[in-house]
């Protein structure tokens, strides 16, 4: 029997939130019903394109009694409140990171949530890239046997602007929060963190006490270690890689290239186009299955989709990076507690 589209209630219409917008409205098994932004001409615009009543006040949409399920692309103080008036009403959400950036406000919402029993999702997208997840999968088929260690390189095209930086929580809570993620995705018991940050390039981190430059070591229980390297530049695209190697052998993804064109002359041998050069090209194709497993999730089917629980986990992880860097010490974690 086929089932209805899920109906969803769109919550932000900046940039992420239109991303998750051409998604909903682009998939068989959903629908965008609402749409909520105090910026109310953003959400018609949106709605103009892909359908939906819309309203500046996100409560008309959560109790509109039209939505099966949230999407939560608002800025991050609203995240916690959002979360929380969701599984209150029943409402399945899925929510971008992170989830706040104070952890106690995190866990002040978490035995909330554990006693809802209403599915959370966290927007960490790159879980479902392709390349990743095919690593990830083999890895736990054992083809290079036990993991021993896992790196990840991320580094933006460019810095954000001085006035994101400010509001966002710095570096490690705001960029390196998805490479604790996808570490946790390998190696979900961390039990050590030590971190390095500086501000090399970047004017904004300077002035707001950031880095624009990090290297986090996270140490698994099992003895596994995972390097992640960050910039926040990168003067040839987004360099997006991850390798990770076992006692029988390694596995890696490469950058993705813009074309598979290269051109060899008597001055160049093999010239090729610089990487992608943003987020959304580069994970286009994770965030509809994000989407996908979501809508799995909120139907009570099987679903990857990660969840409270792992945004709490990368968050607590983000924490205790900030505490080793600045206080340039090796940082003991205990993720279940």
């Amino acid at each position: 029997m086929t089932q209805r589209p899920l109906r969803f209630g769109l919550i932000g219409t900046g940039r992420i939130g239109q991303v998750h917008a051409v998604n909903i409205a682009a998939s068989p098994d959903a629908e965008l019903t609402w749409i909520a932004d105090p910026f109310l001409d953003g959400a018609r615009s949106v709605a103009a394109r892909h359908g939906g009543a819309v309203t500046d006040d996100a409560e008309r949409l959560l109790t509109s009694g039209e939505i099966d399920a949230v999407l939560v692309a608002s800025p991050t103080p609203t995240h916690v409140d959002l979360i929380a008036r969701s599984v209150d009403l029943g409402l399945p959400v899925l929510c971008e990171k992170p989830i706040d950036l104070d952890i106690a406000r995190v866990d002040a919402l978490r035995a909330r949530v554990a006693a809802a029993g209403v599915p959370v999702a966290l927007g960490f997208n790159r879980r479902f890239d392709p390349a990743f997840r095919s690593v990830r999968d083999r890895v736990a088929a054992g083809e290079i046997g036990e993991l021993e260690q896992l790196t990840i390189i991320s580094r933006d095209p460019a810095a954000p602007p001085a006035d994101y930086v400010a509001v966002s929580g710095g570096i490690f809570r705001d960029m390196t929060i998805h490479d604790f993620d996808m570490a946790r995705s390998f190696l979900p018991d961390i039990v050590e963190v030590s971190a390095v940050g500086s501000a090399v390039f970047d004017d904004g981190a300077r002035r707001h006490g950031d880095f624009d430059t990090a290297v986090v070591t996270l140490r698994a229980a099992s003895g596994a270690v995972v390097t992640i390297i960050n910039s926040r530049h990168s003067a040839y695209g987004y360099d997006q890689r991850l390798e990770a190697f076992g006692a029988r052998g390694a596995l890696s993804v490469a950058n993705a290239p813009t074309s598979l064109v290269s051109l060899s002359t008597s001055a160049h041998v093999e010239a090729k186009p610089p990487y992608e050069n943003f987020f959304l090209e580069r994970y286009a194709a994770a965030y509809r299955a994000e989407l996908e497993q979501f809508i799995a999730l909120a139907r009570g089917e099987d679903s990857t989709s990660p969840g409270f629980e792992d945004g709490r986990a990368a968050l607590l992880l983000a924490d205790a990076a900030l505490r080793s860097a600045e206080e340039r010490r090796v940082v003991a974690v205990d993720l279940r507690a």
